[in-house]
């Protein structure tokens, strides 16, 4: 019989600590945990698809232990239960950070149960030193020269620099 296979969907532009929280928090309530990148072109990411898996990738290979062979990540451009189907998963991860996201969530969830009621949805509290990060803030704070470094891994703080630094010679 197979183990039990979550989904922890997202745009991730850029993949903060915050993520990485719920990935390693997620990655304990499910045998095997996906990491669905979503296209999201709406919200006009700041890196490309590939980039934001690749940045994934490398952040999740860092984990401690079995964890990043039980963490797969993966790109997807349809809906959400379509991906979750496609995976063979049966579990939805979703991190909170605050009440203002549960709402939307709560939404979301009700959404897709009624898309596909055989598939739960788990909420994870962001853990405490967490709680406020978020991909917008930590993109505006560095892009106006802020200190990301708390925020995300060294990795991806170096990606995020040399991005700014490219679209300011592009302004100039």
């Amino acid at each position: 019989m197979p183990g039990k296979r979550g989904v922890y969907p997202g745009t991730f532009d850029p993949v903060t600590k915050g993520h990485m929280d719920i990935i390693t928090r997620g990655a304990r309530v499910v045998d095997e945990l996906v990491i669905g990148v979503a296209v999201n072109a709406g919200k006009g990411p700041l890196f490309t698809l590939d980039e934001r898996v690749e940045m994934l990738k490398e952040d999740i290979a860092a984990l401690p232990g079995d964890l990043p062979g039980r963490i797969e990540v993966r790109p997807f451009d349809n809906l959400l239960m379509e991906f979750v189907s496609q995976v063979d998963a049966k579990l939805i991860v979703r991190g909170l950070r605050a009440v203002s996201d549960f709402e939307y969530e709560f939404q979301m969830a009700g959404m897709n149960a009624r898309l596909d009621p055989s598939v739960e949805t788990v909420f994870l509290m962001a853990s405490e030193r967490h709680q406020f990060i978020s991909s917008r803030f930590v993109k505006e704070i560095g892009s106006l020269g802020g200190d990301i470094s708390s925020f995300v891994s060294p990795a991806v703080k170096a990606k995020l620099l040399a991005r700014f630094a490219e679209r300011k010679n592009e302004a100039d």
